[in-house]
């Protein structure tokens, strides 16, 4: 437990210190949201790049982790959509149970992958972001127009913004370098990884600035289903998934990890842009990373 402790506790407190900065008014609202806004488009992007492009990925199982992670996502997708969504008459609701349920935030799961593991485990969780990222993405546009208040939206022109994403164009740039054995020439590396470094410290720190524990309620079951759901049921199922594709060592625990990770910041955006619910959405993501404070520990304990 001491080890999971020392690598998750940090992030944690990093997420409370954004919330407390938030609170205390620090620096307002509009502030906060031009830093995740940076983060999200350019530190971010530029951290992804450098090390997708540099890494030597011949060292892990990559399809069968790929497999590992995105399996589970897909089936308990599938199985909301079709099992909840059935008798569900509220769609942006479904929707934004459907982002709680297979979003991960990758500040977190970046961050606690390198304190665990080092190097090794901060570059399977690029690999892991890889997978999930254009994934999660592609799937929540797609029921966000199917069953947002915003439908009628040309599904070509939402596909088109997905494409544009700078987490999604961040990584099918950096596997390009690197399948291409292009790489990145020394100038380009050293301004990247100079970018990259604020990337987690001030994407944590603007994930905590971005809870909002006021109004933390709302229809039970819509609430407690992406919370047990994602942090407790989809973790576990993942673990089978890493059996059923003989994943094992770090490959395995990155995978379970990001599967088991909070809702990221950027559903609520997605749900406030396309229809979904924002306010459940909201809700979602704070009670998931308050919840994360102790079921990823506890989880990881288990594994480590």
């Amino acid at each position: 437990m001491g080890p999971v402790l020392n690598a998750t506790l940090p992030i944690f407190l990093l997420i409370l210190v954004g919330f407390f900065l938030r609170w205390r008014g620090f620096i307002e609202r509009p502030a906060w949201e031009a830093v995740e806004k940076l983060t999200y488009v350019i530190l971010f992007p530029a951290l992804l790049i450098r090390t997708l492009a540099t890494t030597d990925f011949s060292a892990f199982q990559v399809l069968p982790i790929i497999a590992s992670i995105v399996l589970p996502l897909l089936v308990t997708a599938l199985l909301l959509l079709t099992l909840v969504g059935r008798y569900m008459s509220d769609g942006p609701a479904l929707t934004s149970m459907l982002q709680g349920f297979i979003r991960p935030n990758t500040y977190i799961g970046l961050a606690v992958a390198a304190n665990l593991f080092g190097d090794a485990g901060f570059a399977a969780a690029t690999l892991a972001v890889a997978a999930c990222v254009p994934m999660v993405n592609l799937l929540s546009v797609i029921a966000l127009n199917r069953y947002g208040r915003n439908g009628s939206r040309s599904l070509t022109g939402l596909l088109i913004a997905l494409i544009k994403n700078p987490l999604i164009v961040a990584c099918v740039v950096g596997i390009g370098l690197n399948l291409t054995g292009i790489g990145l020439p020394s100038i380009s590396d050293s301004f990247l990884e100079i970018l990259g470094r604020a990337a987690l410290p001030l994407g944590l720190i603007a994930v905590g600035a971005g809870l909002e524990l006021r109004g933390a309620n709302g229809s039970l079951g819509a609430l407690v289903a992406p919370v047990v759901g994602k942090l407790l049921v989809l973790p576990v199922a993942t673990a089978f998934a890493c059996i059923l594709f003989g994943v094992t060592g770090i490959g395995a625990y990155i995978a379970i990890l990001f599967n088991a990770l909070p809702a990221a910041s950027s559903s609520f955006i997605l749900a406030r842009q396309l229809g979904g619910d924002a306010g459940l959405m909201a809700r979602i993501i704070t009670i998931q990373t308050a919840a994360s404070m102790i079921t990823l520990p506890l989880l990881l304990s288990l594994l480590v």
